[in-house]
């Protein structure tokens, strides 16, 4: 597209950074985050750890913060006991949070020149974070397209009527629930968002679909300023990308975990992290331009990929 929230850092950089994982960073500040809200439960109860965790990610000098709603939904949050006047309240926080971190951070700069004002995304998880049983990563629910899209729309509803700049489109494992999501911004070319797909190898989501399938699909809603890939292994990362672009000129958006696995089981990761950042000019040259982090990619872990895409090519516009 031609325009968009991320327009004007691709044209002052080429790139565009994002942050790392939000939970990551809570659970390495000491949150247990063990319920099926995940880090969602810290807004009913502990706002000024999600404000903190903004802050780091802003610090480090991503361009775009993502808000803590991945796990909030409509029927979350019944199950947690709220009606849904509460849940929407939830899910204006969740934005609201994000918000006013990056404002302060704005402030404090006092509009550096070097800098420009980083955007906020409101987050909205797969069908699979409500279910909390690792579903996003296999995307097989039991449940039908319709059903799909009542949840997406629902929740769409209200994040559209937030102050984020951008909504974000998450970790989405199966071609039902790309259809579903499609669906459901049908119609709202006012609402800028993006869609990241999780995927198992180089070629596919997590239920088999084809990536190409998927992006074939999200390439006609007018809404989607960028496609690409999230809660993916880094090794796969480069050939997907170039499965992307082979079907779409949208910019396309990659943040993968740190190469650790998730098991849904033991509710752990396994393994070790890949070379995360050592991979990401490789993304760049791919053809990604809007590059950050998911599970287990912390602060830290932004600063130095920022460096990485700079020295890549990018044109100079770190953190002050």
């Amino acid at each position: 597209m031609s325009d968009g929230p991320f327009r004007p850092f691709l044209a002052a950089h080429g790139f565009a950074v994002l942050d790392g994982g939000l939970a990551t960073a809570l659970e390495a500040a000491g949150h247990v985050l063990d319920s099926s809200l995940w880090s969602a439960r810290l807004l009913l109860g502990d706002c000024d750890a999600v404000s903190a965790v903004h802050s780091a990610y802003l610090r480090a000098g991503a361009d775009c913060i993502t808000s803590a709603g991945y796990q909030a939904s409509f029927e979350g949050l019944r199950d947690a006991g709220l009606d849904d006047a509460e849940a929407e309240s939830v899910l204006r926080r969740a934005v609201s949070l994000a918000v006013q971190a990056r404002d302060a951070f704005w402030s404090d700069l006092g509009g550096a020149a070097r800098r420009l004002k980083p955007l906020v995304a409101a987050s909205a998880g797969p069908y699979g974070a409500y279910l909390a049983d690792g579903s996003e990563y296999r995307g097989r629910y039991g449940v039908g397209r319709e059903a799909l899209v009542t949840f997406h729309r629902a929740r769409l509803d209200v994040l559209a009527d937030t102050a984020a700049d951008v909504i974000a489109f998450e970790t989405v494992p199966s071609g039902i629930e790309v259809e579903a999501i499609a669906t459901a911004m049908a119609g709202r070319g006012e609402v800028p968002a993006w869609i990241a797909f999780s995927c198992r190898d180089d070629e596919t989501l997590r239920d088999g679909t084809p990536i190409v399938d998927a992006v074939r699909a999200c390439d006609p809603v007018e809404a989607f300023v960028a496609i690409g890939v999230n809660c993916t292994a880094p090794m796969h990362v480069a050939g997907l990308i170039e499965r992307i672009v082979s079907v779409t000129d949208r910019d396309v958006i990659v943040y993968p975990n740190s190469g650790e696995a998730y098991d849904p089981g033991r509710r752990g990761w396994t393994g070790a992290p890949d070379a995360w950042v050592g991979r990401a000019s490789e993304w760049q040259s791919a053809g990604a331009r809007i590059i950050g982090g998911c599970c287990r990619v912390g602060p830290e872990d932004i600063a130095a990929l920022r460096v990485v895409l700079e020295a890549a090519g990018g044109r100079s516009g770190g953190t002050p």
